[in-house]
């Protein structure tokens, strides 16, 4: 292979440069599960499963999230390789299980850049109105896509800043929702936990609630794999990936649970599915100047954060399946800084054609599509859990599993214990009517994936090791 970094030339199948750093990991990560669903939805997942319900709910989903990550970190120590899980499923499962792993994971993300780019274009409009939604979003995909394409380290540092942005936010609102609960800022006094009695009990809706709360928490924290991509591009893998996400999980699962708790003891029960900006309102008690404003901006910038790490795993991820010839050549082209530029340009451009069915076609393709995504992930943590049980397997029976400098603990049960969350997940999607439409639209992915695949599967090639 050309070393594109020695040449200096722009090659048809060059190698992507290490230019990520361990806090660019942790930062990516968080960034992609930290998302627009918390500081907007987190309302609605206590109104349904009430307060001490969306905690546990949160705990549970942080849980099944962190199981995930430690069976990719054994994988992605041994061989960092941008292609991540995608690869893993090739190797260790099936060709034709790497090729529906790729392409389920790079229309979840393409799919939920349209989501985002839309949010973003929202709130840009509310604040300068004089310019359309479509035009927000048409400026924002080309500086997210400009701030790609200069390099890995350009857009390293710029989630870093991205995402920086949110923690300090989530900081600083738990903060000052324990003050304001106890009395030391605002004009309410003491209101200690009274919110918490305001529901009448802490499971208000019964225990299935609760549970079908869960499902949906879940996907909140699908975006925390990305640190697995990333590692393709870390400076030292070896020595980074195992203490990223050891404190990866944990920051995840902190945050999460101590917003949760702070909203359950701010905001009361019969408020707390009609907000439309839960963390405004409770800045706003505190007595925070602008607090709309400020959380518009946080909630813009996780909306930036988001598509910044969606056209980062999209473009890699149809990097890696292009040299198994599962995605076409042409998505193996790098720019000078290393970036494959065609496999980012043509997901920016199918996040702008998903943009154009939730105008002219809501009702049908687009709640199709969306409907997908919810699916798309938990599928894909599935065969990650799946890769690293072969995985260790063939190592087992070829004698080199001393080779590993970082094991996932309690092998097999951690794996087993993931697969069958996620898939419990899957399955309970049938309980919930409201569901349907996930597993149907996912149902109907699936199918033209593996259809693709018997069609495409003469021109694979072994993935590289």
């Amino acid at each position: 292979m050309i070393d594109c970094g020695k040449c200096g030339r722009r090659p048809l199948d060059g190698q992507l440069k290490r230019g990520m750093k361990s806090r660019h990991l942790m930062m990516l990560s968080i960034g992609g599960t930290i998302g627009t669903g918390l500081f907007v939805g987190a309302g609605q997942t206590i109104a349904q499963a009430g307060p001490l319900g969306a905690v546990i709910a949160y705990v549970a989903g942080g849980m099944v999230m962190f199981l995930v990550l430690l069976c990719l970190a054994e994988m992605a120590v041994y061989s960092p390789v941008s292609g991540s899980f995608q690869t893993y499923a090739s190797r260790y499962i099936s060709p034709t299980i790497g090729f529906v792993t790729g392409w389920l994971y790079w229309l979840n993300w393409a799919i939920a850049a349209a989501a985002a780019f839309t949010a973003a274009g929202i709130i840009a409009h509310n604040l300068l109105p004089q310019v359309a939604v479509w035009q927000w979003c048409g400026l924002f995909g080309l500086l997210i896509a400009g701030l790609n394409l200069i390099s890995v380290r350009a857009y390293g540092e710029t989630e870093f800043w991205f995402a920086g942005i949110k923690v300090v936010a989530i900081i600083v609102f738990v903060l000052s929702s324990f003050a304001f609960a106890v009395g030391w800022i605002g004009n309410e006094g003491a209101i200690g936990v009274g919110n918490l009695r305001s529901a009448g009990s802490l499971f208000p809706n019964g225990g299935v609630a609760v549970f079908l709360t869960i499902i949906s928490v879940i996907y909140s924290f699908q975006g925390a794999e990305l640190v697995g991509i990333a590692a393709g591009e870390c400076e030292d893998p070896t020595r980074t990936m195992p203490r990223v996400i050891k404190g990866l999980g944990v920051r995840i699962i902190l945050f999460y649970v101590l917003t949760m708790v702070a909203l359950a003891l701010t905001v009361p029960f019969a408020e707390a599915g009609v907000l439309d900006n839960p963390f405004a309102q409770v800045f706003a008690r505190v007595g925070l100047p602008a607090a709309a404003l400020i959380m518009n901006l946080v909630i813009l910038t996780s909306a930036l954060s988001a598509n910044n790490g969606a056209l980062y795993a999209c473009s890699r991820l149809l990097w890696a399946m292009a040299g198994e010839g599962m995605a076409p050549q042409i998505f193996r082209r790098l720019n000078r800084s290393g970036v494959p530029y065609a496999g980012l340009f043509f997901t920016l451009v199918t996040s702008m054609f998903c943009l154009l069915t939730e105008e002219y076609a809501a009702d049908s393709v687009y709640l199709w599509l969306m409907a997908a995504t919810s699916l798309l992930g938990t599928l894909v943590w599935m065969i990650i859990a799946w890769s690293q049980l072969n995985f260790r397997r063939l190592l087992r029976r070829r004698g080199e599993e001393e080779k590993l400098l970082f094991r996932t603990p309690w092998f097999p049960v951690i794996p087993v214990v993931s697969l069958l969350a996620n898939a419990a997940v899957v399955a309970s999607l049938w309980v919930d009517e409201s569901q349907h439409v996930v597993l149907y639209s996912g149902a109907a992915m699936l199918v033209i994936l593996l259809a693709a695949a018997r069609l495409t599967a003469d021109s694979w090639r072994p993935a590289e090791n």
